[in-house]
């Protein structure tokens, strides 16, 4: 086997720009689709459910897409065609969601934008798993903590980006805030538009500065056999079930972590505005309209941008930190630290109103607005190892010719837990918080520490090829 050549970081740092713009999108959506959906009629209970539509789309979108970019190549590479494709529907999609008033005419707006929300992440999936297995292709074993990290660093620099865009454009440009009933706020309109526009940039950067192995230099670098005829017994439904057979222990074990860690996760993108709303401008349950509920949006943008921001700066020591202290010490200790963060959330209510100087804006917010920016911290640290620990674990154990595939049947990991999440949300809350969105904030800082001790029953795997 041909040893495979080492990157210097520009390269490594190319690879993974697109996740920059990818990114931005996510956070727009985390952020800010409960607050839409809420503008376009959708019930606080009923929000999990609409929600649903991301991860069943990861679901069925990642291992088909994984699976055909392992036996891809062509002028934009072996991934490049995917992330490509994915992004330029999903820039669409993000153009077409806040507006979805438009089609009043030919079905309710609810319902357009639950579609538009459909398309959108499941074009975000298309484009995001290529990328995950892009990194495993190009970076070598021994960087692929530098690797990792480097594509954490850049996620969480999109994430901070996308998340403030409806909060600068209100409280900088003066882009309106508020809309009638049915309609969606321009400062959310025009953050969509700028989203977009950052993620095909972003994306196209990395599918044409980034030039993949030929076939025959990747299978040198992997140690496989090209002549290897493939087994018929792979192809097909049939195919793909006895490929699950064949799932690494490590895989299984990460699944665990990894149900604990989304399913708390779905539940914050889902409840936090809501949360923010009641516990801090103490806005009434059904109040989903009012310029206060629209604030609370806003500075949800804030926190999410303040977590983002927080994992970006932990990204930049956490692959030393790795290789020091191990992967897994890492990973648990992140994973505790969000759930502390969380817990703490419930500290913070209410509040006398305080003039804020931003340096770009100046704002009025309760005095426990600010206060919710020390419970991000942790937060932060444990996305930023979410995004990267589990992959770098994981990818070592994986075979080089299945690695897309793989990584998208991992993906079910993510997914299977926001599914059941989506279902039991809103029951929750209705049934044993009463509404208060603020406990089920308190559900996610359990989740995340139930998620810290089971990383501890991972066993590491030797690499393979």
């Amino acid at each position: 086997m041909k040893k495979q050549p080492r990157l210097n970081f520009w390269q490594i740092w190319n690879v993974s720009f697109g996740f920059l713009g990818i990114q931005m999108g996510f956070a727009l959506q985390g952020a800010n689709v409960s607050r839409i959906l809420s503008n376009l009629g959708a019930d606080l209970h009923h929000l999990s459910l609409f929600w649903l539509a991301a991860p069943v789309m990861g679901l069925i979108v990642q291992p088909i897409v994984g699976g055909a970019s392992d036996r891809t190549w062509n002028r934009l590479g072996r991934r490049g065609p995917y992330i490509f494709g994915g992004a330029f529907v999903a820039a669409l999609a993000m153009f077409f969601l806040p507006n979805a008033g438009i089609a009043v005419y030919l079905v309710p707006a609810l319902v357009f934008g639950a579609l538009m929300f459909a398309i959108m992440d499941g074009s975000f999936n298309i484009t995001m798993q290529p990328f995950r297995a892009l990194v495993a292709d190009m970076v070598p074993s021994e960087q692929r903590n530098l690797g990792y990290s480097v594509q954490s660093f850049l996620i969480n620099t999109g994430a901070v980006l996308g998340s403030i865009l409806p909060f600068v454009l209100t409280n900088v440009l003066g882009v309106a805030n508020v809309a009638p009933d049915g309609e969606v706020p321009s400062s959310v309109v025009w953050s969509f538009y700028i989203g977009g526009g950052a993620l095909l940039l972003s994306v196209i950067w990395t599918v044409f500065r980034t030039k993949e192995y030929p076939p025959k230099e990747y299978a040198e670098y992997k140690g496989l056999d090209l002549t290897k005829k493939k087994d018929p017994s792979e192809k097909g439904i049939m195919g793909f079930f006895r490929l699950l057979k064949q799932t690494p222990k490590t895989m299984l074990q990460l699944a665990i972590v990894q149900f604990f860690s989304w399913f708390a996760l779905y539940l914050m993108w889902v409840y936090t505005t809501s949360a923010v709303a009641q516990h801090i401008w103490s806005c009434p349950i059904s109040d989903t309209s009012s310029k206060a509920y629209q604030d609370a949006g806003n500075w949800v943008g804030i926190l999410f941008a303040g977590y983002s921001l927080f994992a970006a700066i932990f990204s930049i020591f956490m692959s030393r930190m790795a290789t020091k202290i191990g992967r897994k010490t890492v990973y648990s200790v992140s994973l505790l630290l969000g759930g502390l963060g969380f817990l703490s959330t419930l500290m913070f209510s209410g509040g006398d109103m305080i003039h804020l100087n931003l340096l770009i804006t100046q704002v009025d917010v309760p005095s426990s607005a600010v206060y919710w920016l020390i419970p991000m911290v942790g937060v932060g640290i444990a996305w930023a190892a979410i995004l990267a620990m589990p992959y770098a674990i994981l990818s070592d154990t994986l075979p080089a010719d299945k690695m897309g595939i793989f990584m998208g049947i991992f993906n079910f990991t993510i997914a299977g837990p926001q599914i059941i999440s989506g279902f039991v949300g809103g029951p929750i809350l209705k049934e044993f918080f009463n509404g208060e969105a603020i406990y089920v904030l308190v559900l996610c800082g359990v989740c995340m520490i139930l998620g810290a001790i089971s990383v501890m029953f991972v066993k590491q795997a030797k690499a393979v090829n």
